[in-house]
């Protein structure tokens, strides 16, 4: 991991770009201190995407199999048995 002062980073910025999407981590250092860390971005396909998507309709209905009927409660009830506290 390289580290490149902000001068020099403000110069190279494109080739540091260029390197991060590479796969290279680059440490921007101010004063020798190291202040920023550019790293590429994972971009999640749109099949990916829609994969998690599914899953997470798919345990919300599954969670929701589990819920017990709140028989003769109603939300009012609940509400006002809520305020008690």
């Amino acid at each position: 991991m390289e580290q490149v002062g902000i001068l020099e980073a403000r110069n190279k910025f494109s080739a540091l770009v260029e390197r991060a999407e590479k796969g290279e981590n680059v440490i921007i250092t101010r004063h020798g201190k190291p202040v920023v860390k550019m790293v590429a971005v994972e971009l999640e396909d749109e099949e990916e995407r829609r994969r998690r998507a599914r899953e997470a309709v798919e345990a919300i209905w599954e969670m929701r199999k589990e819920v017990k009927p709140l028989g003769d409660i109603t939300i009012k009830d609940l509400i006002n048995e809520g305020r008690k506290y």
